[in-house]
């Protein structure tokens, strides 16, 4: 068995970006936006996608959207009727990605 290291922690650096940090974690608590952003991952999505992965309802995938939306997390593109959208934070990929990593080690990579 190999011991595990504990990184240190820059505790003033984390004060600084506690509060963003939170922010962050708090879009990620709600388990259907969590998968809404995981499925965002691979790329552009529109609704109608969305709300099949997700297995919701238009309203609810769009109001979850709009909300990701107004913090910045989300990002979309209208072609004619068809709204598209791409996770537009740089930070949101990686923290996704090791989430996964950590609670789908057996699963296959997408």
């Amino acid at each position: 068995m190999t011991a595990m290291t504990t990184p240190q922690v820059d505790l003033a650096a984390m004060d600084a970006a506690a509060g963003e940090a939170a922010d962050v974690l708090k879009a990620l608590s709600n388990p259907q936006r969590l998968r809404l952003l995981c499925a965002l991952l691979p790329g552009e999505r529109c609704v109608g996608d969305l709300e099949e992965a997700l297995g919701a309802s238009q309203s609810y995938v769009s109001g979850q959207l709009a909300r990701l939306r107004a913090e910045g997390f989300v990002a979309c593109d209208r072609d004619g009727r068809t709204i598209r959208y791409r996770l537009a934070d740089p930070r949101i990929g990686p923290i996704l990605e090791r989430l996964y990593e950590v609670f789908c080690p057996d699963a296959a990579p997408a």
